[in-house]
């Protein structure tokens, strides 16, 4: 189909590598359970946000640009390395209300807008999701395909679908879930400090790793 070969099969493992726990779907899970579904859902959309960009970025060669410079590699991975220690870093310095808790006094509340920003950023300023798409993506375009940079964008446009559709999912069901959570104040913080450390985790492993 325009170009596309093997599309179920593309079908089935963009969606096993969207189930793939990660810092985005790590911070989707965070803002459901403190903000509700919404916020989560809000954290989604920016996610899909940033995936675009890497999707029409790969599709215009500038995946293909940044995989062969290291510099430009380089640059973009302590950026986002930055970024994600900073999240990390403000949920495990926040501080906590005391006696009883549910799982809205984890984090500070945010507007949507800067749940959206969070998303996209963690996302777009991940350059290894970059170059994921450059590797991928390029099996499933037939090689006699007249158009490959289309059938990359149509491709990618499938991928980041399903994408949207686990990452709301995963949005709802966080939510529900933490409606029925009931948290002591020692446990809210330790489970924040927890997710704080995921996220620093996250950080110090983009840092480290290589070009």
């Amino acid at each position: 189909m325009l170009g596309t070969q093997d599309l179920p099969l593309f079908i089935i493992s963009g969606l096993l590598l969207n189930i793939a726990p990660g810092p985005d779907s790590i911070l989707i899970m965070t803002r459901s359970a403190t903000q509700g579904w919404r916020a989560g859902s809000a954290a989604a959309l920016g996610i899909g946000a940033g995936t675009c960009v890497h999707v029409l970025a790969a599709a215009l060669g500038l995946s293909a640009l940044l995989a062969a410079s290291s510099w430009a590699f380089t640059v973009i991975k302590w950026v986002g390395a930055a970024y994600l220690v900073w999240i990390g870093l403000q949920m495990l310095l926040s501080r906590q209300q005391t006696g009883p808790a549910t799982p809205a006094a984890l984090t500070p509340a945010l507007p949507y807008r800067k749940i959206f920003a969070q998303g996209f950023l963690t996302n777009v300023l991940n350059p290894k999701v970059a170059l994921f798409f450059l590797a991928f993506v390029p099996q499933f375009i037939a090689p006699e395909a007249p158009h490959k940079a289309l059938a990359f964008i149509l491709l990618g446009a499938i991928f980041n679908l399903n994408g949207m559709l686990w990452c709301h999912f995963l949005a709802v069901s966080t939510a529900l879930a933490s409606q029925r959570l009931r948290l002591g104040a020692g446990l809210a913080r330790w489970l924040n400090r927890g997710i704080g450390a995921l996220f620093l985790s996250f950080g110090i492993k983009l840092a480290l790793s290589e070009s």
